[in-house]
This record gives structure tokens, C-alpha cells and sequence, in this order.
């Protein structure tokens, strides 16, 4: 009797220390390789690409302006983005806008300037941009790619501005 407890008191540990380690991998799935972070502005360069093969769809946004906490000109917002096969997101800031991205389908590359490496986005994995962070996106893959992002978005010029 003692054998058969031992041996499933093993078998439970050996589980939950699996799943612990295959829940760290999905959580720094999507992020900048270790030892691979670096400075804003030391890692991917700006190469002046435009918008292309991206339709980018605003969901719903609520002005923070009329809500708690009262930001004046931010929106809260979702947005998708649809990619296509060698589509782009332009470079763009995070200074001003933090924001959560969802990759629902596909895989997409992101090029951070805090980042010496491209990092790859699967289905699934989520991205976290804020203060420090530029970066642009590319699909190279076959297929088009999917994303929902959710932002607080600075809008200077009383009218929200999409691909920003």
C-alpha cells in the first residue's frame, strides 16, 4: 500500500512541476529572447516602412475624458488588425500609449527597438508594449494574421487615428 501512495504522490509532483514549466514557456513565449533586451533605441531601427496589407478596425472605444479617472484626450480602445501575407504595421511609439496585443491567429514578427532580435508572435501569446518600447510588425508568413489590441490611446487631435 505504502509503494502505491509513494508512487502516485511522485506521478502528482512530476505533473505539477511539468505543467509549472510548460506554463513558464507559454508565459515568455512572444517576448524578447534572454539576454537579448536592450537600451530603447540599441535594438531594431525604424526602416521607414508605410502601412501595407493592414486593415485596422476600430471595435469600441470610451472616452476617459467622461469616465473615472478623467484623462482628457485618451480613448480606451479595441481595435483588430487583420494582416495580410507580407503585411506591414508601421514603426510606431508606445511613449504615449501602452496597450495589450492578442494574436488570435497566424504568427507575426516584431521588430522592437528595445530588442537585438526579432521576437516571434504566435496564436495565443499575448504582447505587452508600453513607455520604451517602438517597434513595427511584419507577417511572413502564408496565411493572414489576426490581432486585437487594446490601448489607451493619446488622441491629440480630437479624432481617433488608426495604425497608431
Amino acid at each position: 500500500m505504502q509503494s502505491k501512495h509513494n508512487l502516485w504522490r511522485r506521478t502528482a509532483i512530476g505533473a505539477f512541476v511539468a505543467g509549472a514549466l510548460a506554463f513558464t514557456a507559454s508565459a515568455n513565449a512572444g517576448e524578447c529572447p534572454a539576454g537579448q533586451r536592450v537600451a530603447d533605441g540599441q535594438g531594431q531601427k525604424n526602416p521607414g516602412h508605410a502601412a501595407k496589407g493592414v486593415k485596422d478596425v476600430v471595435r469600441n472605444a470610451i472616452d476617459l475624458g467622461k469616465e473615472a479617472p478623467m484623462l482628457q484626450g485618451r480613448l480606451f480602445r479595441i481595435r483588430q488588425l487583420d494582416i495580410e501575407p507580407g503585411g506591414v504595421v508601421p514603426w510606431h511609439s508606445h511613449d504615449e500609449r501602452p496597450a495589450q496585443i492578442y494574436i488570435v491567429s497566424g504568427e507575426i514578427v516584431e521588430y522592437a527597438s528595445n530588442c537585438a532580435v526579432p521576437i516571434v508572435h504566435k496564436a495565443g501569446e499575448i504582447s505587452s508594449e508600453a513607455k520604451g518600447t517602438s517597434h513595427w510588425w511584419q507577417n511572413h508568413g502564408k496565411s493572414p494574421v489576426v490581432l486585437i489590441s487594446v490601448d489607451i490611446f493619446h488622441d491629440k487631435r480630437g479624432a481617433d487615428k488608426k495604425m497608431m
